[in-house]
Protein backbone atom coordinates (compact mmCIF):
# COMPACT_ATOMS: atom_id res chain seq x y z
CA UNK A 1 0.00 0.00 0.00
CA UNK A 2 2.81 2.43 0.86
CA UNK A 3 4.49 1.68 -2.43
CA UNK A 4 1.29 2.65 -4.29
CA UNK A 5 0.97 5.91 -2.38
CA UNK A 6 4.61 6.80 -3.07
CA UNK A 7 4.14 5.95 -6.75
CA UNK A 8 0.98 8.09 -6.95
CA UNK A 9 2.70 11.01 -5.23
CA UNK A 10 5.66 10.77 -7.60
CA UNK A 11 3.34 10.66 -10.61
CA UNK A 12 1.43 13.70 -9.31
CA UNK A 13 4.69 15.57 -8.74
CA UNK A 14 5.88 14.80 -12.27
CA UNK A 15 2.54 15.95 -13.72
CA UNK A 16 2.70 19.25 -11.79
CA UNK A 17 6.32 19.82 -12.84
CA UNK A 18 5.46 19.12 -16.49
CA UNK A 19 2.51 21.52 -16.28
CA UNK A 20 4.67 24.29 -14.81
CA UNK A 21 7.38 23.69 -17.43
CA UNK A 22 4.82 23.77 -20.28
CA UNK A 23 3.41 27.04 -18.91
CA UNK A 24 6.87 28.61 -18.79
CA UNK A 25 7.65 27.50 -22.34
CA UNK A 26 4.37 28.97 -23.61
CA UNK A 27 5.30 32.37 -22.10
CA UNK A 28 8.40 32.69 -24.31
CA UNK A 29 8.32 36.04 -26.13
CA UNK A 30 7.91 35.87 -29.91
CA UNK A 31 7.43 38.68 -32.44
CA UNK A 32 4.83 38.33 -35.20
CA UNK A 33 4.85 40.89 -38.03
CA UNK A 34 1.88 41.63 -40.27
CA UNK A 35 -1.20 43.72 -40.96
CA UNK A 36 -3.62 44.40 -38.13
CA UNK A 37 -7.07 43.25 -39.29
CA UNK A 38 -10.48 42.80 -37.73
CA UNK A 39 -11.10 39.07 -37.73
CA UNK A 40 -14.78 39.23 -38.68
CA UNK A 41 -14.32 41.06 -41.98
CA UNK A 42 -11.10 39.26 -42.81
CA UNK A 43 -12.60 35.80 -42.30
CA UNK A 44 -16.00 36.74 -43.76
CA UNK A 45 -14.93 38.46 -46.98
CA UNK A 46 -11.13 38.88 -46.91
CA UNK A 47 -11.46 42.49 -45.71
CA UNK A 48 -7.95 43.93 -45.42
CA UNK A 49 -5.66 46.63 -46.76
CA UNK A 50 -5.97 50.39 -47.12
CA UNK A 51 -9.48 50.26 -48.61
CA UNK A 52 -10.76 48.44 -45.54
CA UNK A 53 -9.24 50.60 -42.77
CA UNK A 54 -12.43 52.59 -42.04
CA UNK A 55 -14.58 49.49 -41.74
CA UNK A 56 -11.97 47.59 -39.73
CA UNK A 57 -11.59 50.51 -37.32
CA UNK A 58 -15.36 50.64 -36.75
CA UNK A 59 -15.60 46.87 -36.31
CA UNK A 60 -12.72 46.78 -33.81
CA UNK A 61 -14.17 49.70 -31.82
CA UNK A 62 -17.47 47.77 -31.81
CA UNK A 63 -15.80 44.77 -30.18
CA UNK A 64 -14.71 42.63 -33.13
CA UNK A 65 -11.54 40.67 -32.22
CA UNK A 66 -8.28 41.83 -33.79
CA UNK A 67 -5.81 39.68 -35.65
CA UNK A 68 -2.39 40.03 -37.19
CA UNK A 69 -2.14 38.67 -40.73
CA UNK A 70 1.41 37.69 -41.67
CA UNK A 71 2.88 38.03 -45.14
CA UNK A 72 2.75 34.23 -45.38
CA UNK A 73 -1.04 34.35 -44.89
CA UNK A 74 -1.18 33.10 -41.30
CA UNK A 75 -3.74 34.82 -39.08
CA UNK A 76 -3.04 35.16 -35.35
CA UNK A 77 -5.80 36.18 -32.98
CA UNK A 78 -4.53 39.00 -30.75
CA UNK A 79 -5.32 38.52 -27.06
CA UNK A 80 -4.96 40.96 -24.18
CA UNK A 81 -2.30 40.67 -21.49
CA UNK A 82 -4.46 40.78 -18.35
CA UNK A 83 -1.62 42.24 -16.28
CA UNK A 84 -1.10 45.13 -18.73
CA UNK A 85 -3.93 45.79 -21.22
CA UNK A 86 -2.41 49.08 -22.44
CA UNK A 87 -0.71 47.71 -25.57
CA UNK A 88 -3.83 45.76 -26.57
CA UNK A 89 -5.99 48.86 -26.20
CA UNK A 90 -3.53 51.00 -28.20
CA UNK A 91 -3.62 48.43 -31.03
CA UNK A 92 -7.33 49.14 -31.52
CA UNK A 93 -6.41 52.29 -33.45
CA UNK A 94 -3.94 50.53 -35.76
CA UNK A 95 -6.29 48.80 -38.24
CA UNK A 96 -4.68 48.32 -41.64
CA UNK A 97 -1.20 49.17 -40.38
CA UNK A 98 1.75 46.81 -40.36
CA UNK A 99 2.78 46.01 -36.82
CA UNK A 100 5.35 43.88 -35.03
CA UNK A 101 3.59 42.36 -32.01
CA UNK A 102 5.65 40.73 -29.28
CA UNK A 103 4.31 38.29 -26.72
CA UNK A 104 3.74 34.60 -26.05
CA UNK A 105 2.24 32.61 -28.93
CA UNK A 106 -0.36 29.91 -28.31
CA UNK A 107 -2.04 27.30 -30.50
CA UNK A 108 -5.15 25.50 -29.35
CA UNK A 109 -7.60 23.46 -31.44
CA UNK A 110 -5.95 24.74 -34.62
CA UNK A 111 -6.24 28.43 -33.69
CA UNK A 112 -3.10 30.54 -33.35
CA UNK A 113 -2.97 33.52 -30.99
CA UNK A 114 -0.48 36.01 -29.61
CA UNK A 115 -0.91 37.72 -26.25
CA UNK A 116 0.35 41.26 -26.82
CA UNK A 117 3.09 42.33 -24.42
CA UNK A 118 4.32 45.15 -26.68
CA UNK A 119 4.15 46.31 -30.29
CA UNK A 120 5.60 48.78 -32.74
CA UNK A 121 4.72 49.82 -36.25
CA UNK A 122 6.61 47.91 -38.88
CA UNK A 123 7.53 48.18 -42.51
CA UNK A 124 6.45 45.41 -44.84
CA UNK A 125 9.46 43.37 -45.53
Amino acid sequence: MRKRIVTLLLAAGIAVAASVQAHEISKRQTTIVGELVDTGCYLGHSGQGAKHVGCATMCIKGGMPMGVLTRQGTLYLITMNHDNPDFYNKLKGMAGKNVAITGPVFTRSGMKAIEVSSFKTSKVG
